[in-house]
């Protein structure tokens, strides 16, 4: 995709029900979600003309936004069916899609009951989250310095708007420092998650990764600990320390925007992209072809 605003964009948005022109589909500024951050969204990946796991990222919306107190207006039917009806309007085989549900205009402040449910849907040709020719030397992390929070302080199982503000605050400091992106302890101190993906870690052939217990349980990490087992790979979900990061001798994240991407250094621990990262990176990018 060339390097333009977003906003700037030509095709068409599906938003409450229609079709609407790139350039029409606006909200108003006084919209609760943009205040109060009462937003809810999913990404997900177009490949060969299908949708990934497009059922899992409709249930997964109506989640988050029963977490965030609200109701999504259509089902999860209804969402399949707007989701490829916006890949095929806007002529899609290869891109990302962005389904977002937010609280409306007509009530200003915390309290939000009165306000109306709105749900958009945007797609666009979108390549690999890194640079694919860098992907396999893997790509470099630093330690973050906000941490995941406590599930009693934030609606963790949600994947909600509010919830990335660190995160990009988190990535803006990693690119300026020459990163890539940055991985986040949680709450107790505990290995957590890049800004936009779960971690993995290999050692001596047996992947190990955080327990989503404050963060999202991905549906591309639930994909990737599938693959893993298919080959025979154990896999432990457990808690783990940052200090255990210098005895891990590969490590990768997954996420839909990331898919499988191996990591090299979590700033002053080194990994070697290896055979296990990258036999899942391969099964990964075949089974979305399928």
């Amino acid at each position: 995709m060339a390097d333009i605003a977003f906003d700037q964009l030509d095709g068409h948005i599906w938003m409450n029900g229609e079709m609407v022109p790139w350039a029409d589909s606006k909200i108003h500024v006084l919209s609760h979600g943009l205040h109060y951050a009462s937003c809810v969204f999913e990404g997900q990946r177009i490949y060969g003309g299908k949708i990934f796991k497009l059922n899992e990222h409709s249930e997964r919306l109506h989640k988050s936004a029963e977490i965030m107190d609200f109701k999504i207006p259509y089902s999860v039917e209804e969402l399949n069916a707007a989701c490829i009806a916006v890949m095929e309007k806007q002529n899609l085989t290869e891109g990302y899609m962005r389904p977002v549900a937010w609280r409306g205009s007509e009530q200003m402040g915390v309290a939000a009951q009165k306000t109306t449910i709105n749900v958009a849907i945007a797609a666009w040709e979108w390549g690999s989250y890194f640079d694919p020719e860098e992907r396999m030397k893997g790509i470099r992390l630093r330690l973050a310095d906000y941490r995941r929070p406590d599930p009693r302080t934030a609606p963790c199982k949600a994947k909600a708007a509010g919830l990335y503000m660190i995160c990009t605050i988190e990535k803006h400091k990693s690119e300026q420092l020459g990163y890539a992106d940055a991985m986040m302890l949680d709450y107790r101190g505990y290995v957590a998650e890049a800004t936009g993906a779960n971690v993995f870690f290999v050692k001596d052939g047996v992947i190990h990764t955080p327990i989503a217990d404050c963060f999202l349980d991905g549906i591309t990490r639930r994909t990737v600990i599938g693959l893993a087992k298919d080959q025979g790979i154990e896999v432990v979900e457990r808690v783990i320390m940052p200090e255990e990061m210098s005895e891990f001798t590969e490590c990768f994240i997954t996420g839909s925007a990331a898919e499988v991407t191996p990591v090299s250094e979590i700033s002053d621990y080194k990994f070697t992209p290896g055979e296990i990262s990258q036999n899942l990176l391969d099964a990964y990018m075949k089974m979305v072809r399928e």
